[in-house]
């Protein structure tokens, strides 16, 4: 299996207006590929405009606002590509798309790297940061996993974030709470870019 690498994505659309999404970037060589669920606005946009910036951030606080709806997050221009990146990203690449292999749930688009920047230390994840990426995940997927599931693999993430969560980590993880229990309280919120549910992968 290849490698990936939990990034936040940009793209834009051919109005230039950002949208950004969780996605696990898959190992391709020297490049990445990006494999958008059908239909997303993360396909859609790659589509008009084959370009895109991989943003690599430890605040969790982003993967989980851009779950629950929550997209306003501060962007600066690239370099190199006409797409804005994240102003607060440790580091990001700035991709070309070189071709696209077709398939019917999700076309994959490979990528070359144009440039990368590093923007601030990389200081390591805790446990914490590693919970809220897990539970992003599972929110990602509520509509396709089971509900014991869910919560069991909850119970047990909340452990690392009881232990060792700061703020951030503790705001991301409320969202994403907030997100379950409205799932099984009632209709869950449109708040991503699959069929109007997040995504993830």
């Amino acid at each position: 299996m290849p490698m990936i690498r939990e990034t936040i994505v940009t793209t834009a659309g051919p109005a230039g207006l950002v949208h950004m999404a969780p996605l696990g970037l898959i190992a391709d060589g020297e490049g990445w590929i990006i494999a958008p669920f059908r239909p997303s606005k993360t396909l859609d946009n790659l589509r008009a405009m084959p370009f895109a910036v991989a943003n690599y951030t430890d605040d969790v606080r982003i993967f989980a606002g851009c779950l629950t709806g929550r997209h306003e997050w501060p962007t600066v221009a690239s370099d190199e590509v006409p797409v804005r990146r994240l102003a607060g990203a440790l580091a990001h690449a700035e991709l070309a798309v070189d071709r696209v292999t077709e398939d019917e749930e999700r076309p994959r688009f490979h990528c070359r790297v144009l440039r990368l920047a590093t923007h601030a230390p990389f200081l390591g994840f805790n446990r914490a940061q590693a919970a809220v990426i897990e539970a992003a995940i599972l929110v990602s997927r509520l509509e396709m996993l089971p509900r014991d599931k869910i919560e069991k693999e909850v119970a047990y993430l909340q452990i690392a974030v009881g232990k060792t969560a700061g703020p951030a980590e503790r705001q991301a993880w409320q969202w994403l709470m907030e997100r379950i229990a409205a799932r099984y309280s009632g209709p869950a919120p449109a708040a991503g870019d699959r069929k109007g549910r997040p995504h993830w992968r």
